[in-house]
C-alpha cells in the first residue's frame, strides 16, 4: 500500500468557501489512501450567538457545556462534515463523513476537571483502525470531524489537530504514514507579520530554541506538540503549511523531523 496520508484542514480554510473548494479539488486528486480531518471554523460560534448561547473560550479551547455540545454536533458532524463530503463526491472522491463514534473508531475520556472545567471535551485514549482500514481498502475516503465518544453514549468535543495525530500514529503501527497540517499560512513563521518567513525545518533541538526566543507561542505550541508526538511515534513525515504547496509537494513549508 502507498503511504497513508492523514490531512487536517484548519478552521480558516473552512470559513472561506473559495479556499475550501480549491483545497478539496487538490485533495480529491491525491492518489493513494487518505484520511481527512477538519475543524469547525467559526460557524459554531456564529450559530451559538444567534441562539443567545454564550461562547466561552479559555486558553484557546472551547468550554463545551450541554448547549454548546448540541451546537458543535449539529455544525461539525452535520453542516460542515456533510458539505465537505458532498463537495468531494462532486469532485470524484468517494468520501464518507464520520465522528469517532461511527464504527467505534475513536474513543476518548472526558477531560478531568483541573484548574478549568472544559465540560464535554475528550482526550483520546484509543483509535480502532479496523473500520477505517476497511473503508480505505474499498477506496472510500474517511472524513472525520472534531467529535469523538466515550463508548458510554457520550459525544465529546475533541481537538482536530490531536485527532489527526492520533489517527496517524495508530496507522503507523502497520503502514507508512504521512501527516499534513494545512492552514492559511505557508508554515511556521519566524515573524508572524512576514508571511514568507517560513522556518522550513524544525527538530526537537531547534524547537526548544524557538520557544525560548519567543518565536513559537500561543496556538502554534500545541500544534507542534502534536507534530512531535506523531514523529516520535513512527509517523514517517510531518508537514505544516499552506495546502496548495503541501499537497503538490512544492517547497516553502515546514517539515518536522526528529
Amino acid at each position: 500500500m502507498e503511504a497513508i496520508k492523514v490531512i487536517k484542514i484548519g478552521g480558516n480554510i473552512i470559513d472561506d468557501n473559495k479556499s475550501l473548494n480549491k483545497f478539496l479539488s487538490q485533495f480529491a486528486q491525491l492518489s493513494g489512501p487518505k484520511i481527512l480531518v477538519h475543524g469547525g471554523g467559526k460557524l459554531a460560534s456564529q450559530l451559538a450567538e444567534r441562539l443567545n448561547i454564550p461562547v466561552n473560550i479559555q486558553d484557546g479551547r472551547r468550554i463545551t457545556d450541554d448547549a454548546t455540545l448540541d451546537i458543535i454536533s449539529m455544525v461539525y458532524a452535520g453542516k460542515i462534515n456533510k458539505s465537505i463530503v458532498a463537495s468531494l463526491q462532486a469532485k470524484g472522491s468517494n468520501a464518507l463523513g464520520l465522528t469517532g463514534a461511527d464504527g467505534n473508531t475513536i474513543i476518548s475520556n472526558k477531560r478531568p476537571i483541573d484548574a478549568i472545567d472544559y465540560g464535554y471535551v475528550g482526550d483520546i485514549n484509543m483509535v480502532n483502525t479496523d473500520t477505517i482500514e476497511m473503508l480505505i481498502s474499498c477506496n472510500i475516503t474517511p472524513v472525520f470531524c472534531a467529535i469523538t465518544h466515550d463508548k458510554k453514549g457520550q459525544l465529546l468535543n475533541t481537538n482536530a489537530d490531536t485527532i489527526a495525530a492520533e489517527l496517524a500514529i495508530a496507522f503507523a503501527k502497520k503502514y507508512n504514514v504521512e501527516l499534513y497540517y494545512c492552514f492559511e499560512k505557508k508554515g511556521v513563521l519566524r515573524d508572524i507579520n512576514q508571511p514568507d518567513s517560513v522556518i522550513e525545518h524544525i527538530n526537537t533541538e531547534t524547537l526548544e530554541i524557538l520557544i525560548n526566543d519567543g518565536i513559537i507561542t500561543d496556538g502554534m505550541l500545541p500544534k507542534l506538540n502534536n507534530c512531535f508526538h506523531a514523529i516520535n511515534n513512527n509517523v514517517s513525515k510531518v508537514y505544516i503549511g499552506k495546502y496548495n504547496q503541501l499537497l503538490t509537494q512544492k517547497n516553502g513549508f515546514t517539515t518536522i523531523t526528529r
